[in-house]
């Protein structure tokens, strides 16, 4: 039964007027005063209040840092220092509150430092589940190091005593010093303190306490049992219960991460920082954010707090665990006066970046990853949140979307268009309006009367379907769902706990499931299955939007924070991985649909450190602007940076109407996106890339195909982000870490470690482009082969045909050269091998192929070649993970067929005249190709008839 009479009337025309009032600031910029600002949050008032009175006490005390560091008023308690095992356990106290704290430091495998503190004896728990949610097993099963590899000493230095945990392995040589008054932690990296916590004294813990007198004060300051935003009053039953602390990074001076934020790549400072600084913190607490500002700190849809730091020298990382909202202030000082290097008569000229964390709720977490180099930091930061697993293969191709495609005829239309103007696509997509009236998991049915033909029309090419599936549930006794749920008791409650919380969201009055309630959770994940989703088949997959989650007529367009959650949590503590959660619940449905399990595909907006686990993230609303455009670069890279590797932004813009040279700006850019979506508002024109005639469609079908042609190499780097943790598009710096020209670089990066795009995004087509090209190596333009030296700088002339991307010398890249109509008829097609020869001759590469949608790669069946060119020798061999097995042969069988057809070896200085292969044992000669000279030489061996999964050798001469 639905609701009728008046009260429906009143409830759906409020429901429109939300609605027409959210479109309405489609083309007018993000509301400012519908988000907060940091003054308007009562915890980071109170924790800035104590950082400027530890900065008053440092100042009146004397001009020294030293002496700032002794106006923190938190010390550890005599006596309480020991190691056990792998953990330095001690107690810190306020001077002032006497409440003690409980502080344990961890000393985990490859140098990773784990610090967590809470109260000794709390008044209440708190919240720690993000741990079993987001680490590895629940971390369950970090490896620790071993505790006969740690030596405890003690030292007095200026009449304070100093505890000293000396460790040693492979990468590191290093020491963890903290002070016991004030309470002070620095990590020493090879004899230089690298990452200090508590160097400034503005650790601050709010302790959890009795409700005190009507004022509710805490410190001086409001807030602290009830604050109001607008017209919503967040209850705060359980009072102040904030943390913040410094962490500061000396001998650095950039710092990258902690997304989603439209900023620039290298973060900038927020206090003190001059004409370029931010008058705001950066703000992780996921949010829907209409028509977002550019180059701002504000809050957007994920939220990953980790930080890395680098310099010529060294990559370490921060992971700050919490889910509850967070700020981080970021300032920097050209010579550091931090630490206890003071304490001994020294002083230090290293650059330093201070960044101060304040978390509302939860257990302080936190996690040093020492590197040094970002490989290292990277398998470090995967052995706590797990790599990017294998996706789907059809996932890396392009996906064609908009809000919203009118019915079945409509995507049979597109789909029949893309195949006549011979442009490849993977996916088509439908938003909210293919649904009955907004209730996820069913059809229009006047629209899409036969979605299963619909389906397997499309998949006849292989072409897949994603239709969207929001968190909100329609309030409607006669829809299943919201039945199913409503009757188990699995929606989230209200702040008293006693009824549903709702809310509106598009189908009007609505309720959420509860995904912290396991059985929820596992509840929603079967209604993925093929049993229950009705017209859906193998191959739809999901997209999970409005996840942060949105709710109209909510506080800052979301969840009220005191409602509450499985448990008698409330939403506060774990409002960051809601959408995680959700993801996760997706995907595990998915997975589990058929039997045996399949790899699913989920697109969220909302995401968390550990959603990389699950699928894929975009950067949200964009807009169709060149601003826009530029500011894709560095939100993707810095989702990269901190983890969540296949990420992408809307090709496009997702609000207003992109030109056509717009357009075909974004299909060349968005072809280097791990993510490749283009995808459009209700309100826009259509847009298919078939739109804009001549000659953008002939550009921008060029662009999709190099997308699909380099597809073998994409699909290599996600195998290679799987094993490593390593990001699939990179800062220059990641590859180059001693170029420090490039550090704030954020108009180029790098595909992987062999390909270096350097976008054309300026609305002047024909203006110059310029590119630096670093460190003593060959590059070549990757379409025309022409050779460059590097270190080299200067402008390269552009045309809206060009596109600036370059081969790094000493890479293999793989290829498939054959235009299909999608990544699944291609997937017996042979291989093209490009070897791109370094100044001294050589080159290295892999190809990595399995079947692209089951687990059997976990059993052995792949195959992952090793490629390798020195002294005019080709040679293939399988990787050290290669091992033999039933899976694994029978995949060999299955691929026996595809061979390598062509090798172009780019960059040989001498003329050539044939080439030897050797294979199985058997011998053969074939003639070869030579055209250009020197540097801009090609040599090409057409179909040396090698097979992708044996073991061969092309000798040139």
């Amino acid at each position: 039964m639905r609701l009728k009479g008046p009260n429906a009337r009143l409830v759906s025309l409020l429901y429109v007027a939300v609605t027409v009032s959210l479109l309405a600031q489609v083309g007018l910029g993000v509301k400012q005063e519908d988000f907060k600002t940091s003054e308007q949050v009562a915890f980071y008032r109170r924790h800035r209040a104590f950082a400027d009175g530890v900065a008053k006490e440092s100042r009146l005390l004397g001009k020294s840092a030293s002496t700032q560091q002794a106006a923190s008023p938190y010390s550890v308690l005599q006596d309480s220092v020991y190691l056990d095992g792998h953990t330095l356990v001690s107690s810190i106290q306020h001077g002032a509150d006497k409440v003690p704290l409980k502080l344990s430091v961890s000393f985990l495998d490859k140098g990773i430092v784990r610090i967590r503190g809470q109260e000794a004896h709390p008044l209440l728990p708190r919240f720690d589940d993000t741990q079993k949610l987001v680490l590895r097993d629940g971390g369950a099963n970090l490896k620790y190091a071993s505790a006969d590899s740690l030596q405890l000493t003690s030292e007095t230095v200026n009449g304070e005593t100093v505890h000293i945990v000396s460790f040693k392995d492979a990468n590191h040589t290093a020491s963890l010093r903290m002070t016991e008054r004030p309470w002070t932690v620095e990590y020493v990296l090879n004899d230089k303190p690298s990452i200090l916590l508590n160097s400034k004294g503005l650790f601050h813990f709010e302790h959890l306490r009795e409700k005190p007198g009507a004022d509710g004060e805490v410190d001086g300051a409001d807030g602290a049992w009830e604050e109001t935003f607008r017209s919503w009053t967040d209850t705060k039953p359980r009072g102040p219960e904030s943390f913040g602390l410094d962490i500061s990074f000396s001998g650095y001076e950039h710092v990258y991460g902690i997304p989603e934020h439209a900023s620039s790549l290298s973060l900038k400072s927020t206090r003190g920082g001059g004409k370029e600084a931010y008058s705001q913190p950066y703000r992780l607490y996921n949010l829907d954010v209409f028509e977002h500002d550019l180059d701002s700190p504000m809050a957007l849809y994920g939220s990953i707090p980790f930080m890395v730091a680098h310099n010529a020298e060294s990559t370490v990382g921060v992971f700050w665990l919490n889910a509850a909202e967070t700020w981080v202030d970021i300032t920097r000082e050209k010579s550091s006066t931090l630490g206890n290097l003071f304490r001994l008569g020294t002083s230090s000229k290293e650059p330093t970046v201070s960044t101060h964390w304040i978390s509302e709720s939860g257990v302080m977490d936190i996690f040093l990853l020492p590197g040094p180099s970002a490989a290292d930091m990277y398998r470090q930061y995967a052995d706590l949140v797990e790599q990017t697993p294998l996706p789907r293969e059809f996932a890396l191709g392009y996906h064609q979307c908009r809000w919203n495609y009118l019915d079945q005829e409509d995507v049979l239309t597109v789909d029949d268009k893309l195949q006549e103007h011979a442009i490849p696509y993977d996916v088509i997509w439908l938003d909210i309006e293919h649904t009955d009236g907004k209730r996820y998991f069913t059809w229009d049915s006047g629209k899409f009367p036969d979605p299963v033909a619909m389906q397997q029309k499309l998949a006849y090419n292989g072409h897949q379907l994603v239709t969207v599936v929001d968190p909100h549930i329609k309030r409607d006794t006669g829809y299943r769902i919201w039945k199913e749920a409503n009757d188990k008791g699995y929606f989230v409650k209200n702040k008293e706990g006693n009824d549903n919380f709702q809310g509106w969201c598009w189908p009007g009055d609505s309720n959420w499931v509860d995904y912290l309630n396991p059985e929820a959770a596992s509840w929603i994940s079967r209604q993925f299955h093929l049993d229950k989703y009705n017209g859906s088949t193998p191959n739809l997959f999901v997209w999970n939007d409005m996840n942060e989650p949105s709710v109209f007529n909510g506080p800052e367009i979301s969840m009220d924070k005191d409602i509450k959650h499985h448990g008698g949590w409330e939403h506060r503590d774990l409002h960051n991985i809601f959408g995680m959660l959700y993801h996760k619940a997706t995907a595990d449905g998915l997975r589990t649909r058929e039997s045996p399990n399949k790899r699913p595909f989920v697109l969220s907006r909302a995401y968390f450190a550990g959603s990389q686990r699950y699928g894929a993230v975009w950067t949200g609303d964009n807009a169709a602007n060149w601003e826009h455009l530029r500011a894709s670069i560095p939100m993707v890279l810095s989702n990269n940076v901190a983890g969540m590797h296949f990420a992408g932004a809307d090709v496009g813009g997702f609000f207003g109407n992109p030109t056509p040279e717009l357009m075909t700006r974004w299909y060349q850019l968005g072809i280097w996106y791990p993510f490749f979506r283009a995808h459009a508002h209700i309100d826009t024109k259509r847009r298919e890339p078939w739109v804009f005639g001549e000659p953008y469609l002939s550009h921008i079908r060029s662009a999709i195909r190099e997308r699909y042609r380099l597809l073998p190499y994409w699909y290599t780097l996600f195998r290679e982000a799987s094993l490593t943790g390593m990001p699939l598009v990179r800062p220059v710096w990641m590859e180059f870490p001693q170029e420090t020209s490039m550090f704030s670089e954020d108009s180029s990066f790098m595909v992987g470690s062999a390909i270096m795009v350097i976008p054309a995004t300026d609305a002047d087509t024909s203006m110059p482009i310029d590119v630096r090209l670093p460190t003593q190596e060959n590059w070549y333009d990757i379409r025309s082969h022409a050779a460059y030296i590097g270190p080299l700088k200067r402008q390269f002339a552009t045309d809206l045909a060009t596109t600036l991307v370059f081969a790094r010398g000493g890479s293999i890249i793989p290829t498939r050269e054959r235009h299909r109509g999608s990544s699944e008829l291609m997937r017996r097609d042979p291989i093209t091998l490009y070897v791109y020869v370094s100044q001294t001759g050589t080159a290295t590469g892999r190809l990595y192929l399995d079947d692209g949608e089951t687990y059997n790669y976990q059993n052995g069946a792949f195959i992952e070649r090793e490629l390798s060119f020195e002294n005019a020798k080709l040679t293939s061999r399988p990787s050290v993970r290669t091992a033999s097995s039933p899976a694994q042969l029978e995949f060999l069988k299955a691929m026996s067929k595809v061979r390598v057809e062509r090798i172009v070896i780019v960059g040989m200085r001498n003329p050539l005249t044939k080439a030897v292969v050797v294979e199985d044992g058997q011998t053969r000669t074939i003639e070869l190709s030579y055209a250009g000279h020197k540097l801009d030489s090609e040599c090409t061996i057409r179909d040396p008839a090698v097979l992708v999964g044996n073991d061969w050798e092309v000798t040139l001469s």
